[in-house]
């Protein structure tokens, strides 16, 4: 046999080998393929994830807080040692840990700043002492802390979609010092939300905790009681959405307390102003008797695009879910829902995981 024949066949033969050898491979690399894509699918965010956020207030007591006045209750040490204790900083890596496919964030207000840095927060007289106030994000240091915020929003892949805001005040309050002062703080919030990249940001509508109510000394029952507060509300959220127009986050009211408390009081607030920079933000639970849990909701829906509260409260604690999401669906809102959850002893963790369930489950 020549030495071109033998050269040939070794060839022939070496070529084999590799094409059994790479066969092998293929087909070990397409098992190990299939396996992480089963995985993959096992581990799914559900449809509907992308509708949904997390939310601040909902965890809360896993916040690192300062205090002087209240020292963590027992529950919240174990909820900690549980999960771990966190800051705003840490909540965008915690909602795509905690929440699979939801990228969106509804942040409290009182949680924001580094809680050991006094110079970020103001002070309050509270029954005779003084306390830490609200975060002041006009500050140097504040704002130089929204920017390591927005730097952790960006590079986590999550968005800033809602704060959740109780600092601005006495938005319809009949002190005109008072309300400007009101005005004053929801515009540099409003500022605030800019810098985070947040769309949108209650808030309340401020003035007698309970509204006033109607009554009839003789003839037909009126309230002229409640007339000054809703036209200074109408005149503070008018400058409100003027000044949100401009800096790109829309003002929302949620159904909260006082005048917000009934729908039709936010309804006339919003026909009256009139600008796609004012809208509603409806919560499943925040209403004074159960009948408003439904019908509340059904009221203000069609004045909301941005952000609803999906919440279980220990008020209701049987609210009906599915029910209040079917509202939603009729009024064709295609905006965020928040997981809201506020109970007593429970776990705030668990008790979202399953209201996000319960949510998706139902759009």
């Amino acid at each position: 046999m020549s030495e071109k024949n033998t050269v040939s066949r070794v060839d022939d033969r070496d070529r084999r080998d590799f094409f059994k050898t790479a066969g092998k491979s293929i087909a070990v690399a397409s098992a190990m393929m299939a396996v992480k894509s089963s995985r993959a699918g096992a581990a799914a965010p559900p449809d509907g994830a992308g509708r949904i956020a997390s939310n601040t207030y909902a965890v809360r007591h896993l916040f690192k807080r300062v205090s002087r006045f209240r020292p963590p209750t027992e529950h919240q040490k174990q909820l900690k040692e549980k999960y771990g204790e966190i800051t705003m900083l840490d909540f965008p890596q915690f909602t795509k840990d905690t929440y699979p496919g939801v990228n969106k964030m509804d942040l409290w207000s009182s949680l924001f700043g580094d809680s050991e840095d006094e110079g970020q927060f103001g002070t309050r007289e509270f029954r005779g002492r003084t306390r830490r106030g609200d975060f002041e994000p006009s500050r140097p240091t504040s704002r130089k802390w929204l920017d390591k915020l927005a730097s952790k929003i960006a590079s986590t892949g999550v968005t800033a979609q809602h704060i959740s805001n109780n600092a601005p005040r006495n938005i319809s309050d009949l002190d005109a010092e008072k309300r400007r002062e009101g005005i004053r703080i929801g515009k540099i919030w409003l500022d605030a939300a800019k810098q985070i990249g947040a769309k949108s940001m209650p808030v309340n509508t401020g003035g007698p905790r309970i509204a006033p109510s109607a009554s009839a000394e003789s003839g037909y029952p009126t309230n002229d009681e409640i007339v000054p507060y809703i036209k200074n509300a109408i005149e503070s959220f008018k400058q409100l959405a003027d000044y949100g127009e401009k800096v790109g986050v829309k003002t929302t009211i949620e159904n909260h307390w006082g005048l917000s408390a009934n729908p039709m009081n936010v309804r006339i607030i919003l026909n009256e102003v009139n600008s796609p920079f004012l809208e509603a933000s409806p919560d499943f639970c925040n209403w004074e008797h159960e009948y408003m849990l439904y019908h509340g909701l059904e009221a203000l829906i069609p004045y909301a695009s941005s952000m609803v509260h999906g919440k279980r409260w220990v008020r209701y604690p049987h609210v009906d879910i599915a029910r209040c999401v079917e509202v939603l669906k009729k009024a064709n809102y295609q905006g965020t829902i928040a997981l809201e959850y506020e109970t007593n002893n429970d776990d705030p963790v668990e008790g979202t995981r399953k209201l996000m369930t319960d949510i998706v489950a139902a759009l």
